[in-house]
C-alpha cells in the first residue's frame, strides 16, 4: 500500500472531509486556503480563496454543490464547490471552529470560540437554496460549555446537536428548543480535551478522540459508552471504516513538545483498532509530525491522513486488508 503524497498546503492540516460519493476530498489547514482534490489519484482540483486565517473545519453538502468552512478569521463561509466562488460569509465576534450541514442541507451548525468577554457558542443557521436569499441570522444560539467547542454535529433526523470540546464533556442538545438533553458521565467520559468526533456511516453511534490518550465509542441517542480504545499518545483525529469494524486513531505529542522528537523519523502513525475487541491491529506510518486529521472514503477502500507536516497522505488499501483475521 503505497501512499499518494498530496502537497498543497503551506501549513499544518486541520481537517479532512470526503464528499458523499467519495470522489472528492476536501482539506483544511492553517494556511488560509481550503483545497479540493481528486480522491482516487490525489490530483489537486483547486482552492477556495477568501479566508484570512487558519481554516479549522469544513463540510460538503450531500449533492457536492456547496462547501462550508469555519475559520480563525471569525467567519464561516459558503462556497460553490465547482467554481470556487464565495457565496456567503457568516460573520462572528470570535473564531469559527466547527461546521456541519444537517441532513437535507437546509441548516448548518457552527461553533465559535470563547474570545475576550464572550463565551463559546453553538449557532444554527438556515441555509438558503438560492445563495442570493442567504441571511446571517441564527435560528438558535446555544451557550454553556466551558472553553472551545471543537466539534458539533447533527444527531439523527436533525433532532439533536452533539457537541464536545475542551471541557471534555459530550452534550446532546435539542436542536428545536436548545434544551440540554444529556451530558456524558464524568466518571466514564474523557478526562481531557476532546479533539475530534466522527459519526458512523449509519449515524447510530459516534467516536470521540481526546488528549487523554483514548478514543471512545458512544450511542448517539442514549449517550451510552460502548467501547474505549487506549493508545499511548494524545489523540488528535479519529475515523471509522464504513465497511469493516475498524477504528483509526491519529495523534502525536502536543505541538509544544514537537521539538523534542526526531523529526526525520516519519514515526507518526495512524493506528487501526478492532472496533469490537478494542485491540490494536496495525498502523500506517509516514507523517513527520503529529496527525491532525483523518477521514475514511465512504466506500471504505481508502483513507487519508493530514499532518502537522503539511502533507495529506492518501492510502488505497491492498486487497489483503479486507481479509484481516484476528
Amino acid at each position: 500500500m503505497r501512499p499518494i503524497l498530496m502537497k498543497g498546503h503551506e501549513r499544518p492540516l486541520t481537517f479532512l472531509k470526503y464528499n458523499r460519493e467519495g470522489d472528492l476530498l476536501f482539506s483544511c489547514a492553517k494556511d488560509h486556503n481550503p483545497t479540493v482534490w481528486f480522491a482516487d489519484n490525489g490530483e489537486r482540483l483547486g482552492t477556495y480563496r477568501g479566508h484570512n486565517g487558519a481554516v479549522w473545519c469544513c463540510d460538503v453538502s450531500r449533492d457536492s454543490m456547496r462547501l462550508i468552512t469555519g475559520s480563525a478569521d471569525q467567519t464561516a463561509k459558503l462556497w460553490d464547490v465547482q467554481t470556487g466562488t464565495q457565496l456567503y460569509s457568516f460573520n462572528f465576534d470570535s473564531p469559527a471552529r466547527a461546521v456541519d450541514f444537517s441532513v437535507g442541507d437546509k441548516l448548518a451548525v457552527i461553533t465559535t470560540d470563547p474570545f475576550m468577554e464572550s463565551p463559546s457558542a453553538i449557532h444554527v443557521k438556515r441555509i438558503a437554496r438560492d445563495p442570493s436569499d442567504q441571511t446571517g441570522e441564527s435560528v438558535l444560539i446555544l451557550k454553556g460549555p466551558q472553553g472551545r467547542i471543537n466539534r458539533a454535529v447533527w444527531g439523527p433526523l436533525n433532532e439533536t446537536i452533539i457537541s464536545a470540546g475542551e471541557d471534555a464533556v459530550i452534550r446532546i442538545w435539542d436542536s428545536e428548543t436548545g434544551k440540554l438533553l444529556k451530558e456524558s458521565d464524568r466518571e466514564i467520559g474523557h478526562k481531557k480535551t476532546i479533539t475530534s468526533l466522527t459519526k458512523s456511516s449509519d449515524g447510530s453511534h459516534f467516536l470521540t478522540g481526546s488528549l487523554d490518550r483514548s478514543a471512545k465509542l458512544w450511542d448517539i441517542r442514549t449517550l451510552t459508552l460502548i467501547k474505549t480504545y487506549v493508545t499511548e499518545r494524545p489523540v488528535n483525529a479519529v475515523t471509522m471504516s464504513p465497511l469493516l469494524d475498524h477504528v483509526v486513531l491519529g495523534g502525536g505529542q502536543d505541538a509544544s513538545a514537537v521539538t523534542t522528537t526526531d523529526h526525520r523519523a516519519g514515526k507518526f502513525e495512524a493506528k487501526f483498532y478492532d472496533k469490537i475487541l478494542q485491540e490494536e491491529i496495525g498502523g500506517v506510518k509516514g507523517h513527520f509530525g503529529p496527525i491532525n486529521a483523518l477521514a475514511f472514503n465512504p466506500d471504505g477502500k481508502s483513507f487519508s491522513s493530514g499532518g502537522e507536516d503539511g502533507y495529506v497522505r492518501l492510502h488505497h488499501f491492498d486487497p489483503d486488508y479486507f481479509n484481516i483475521k484476528i
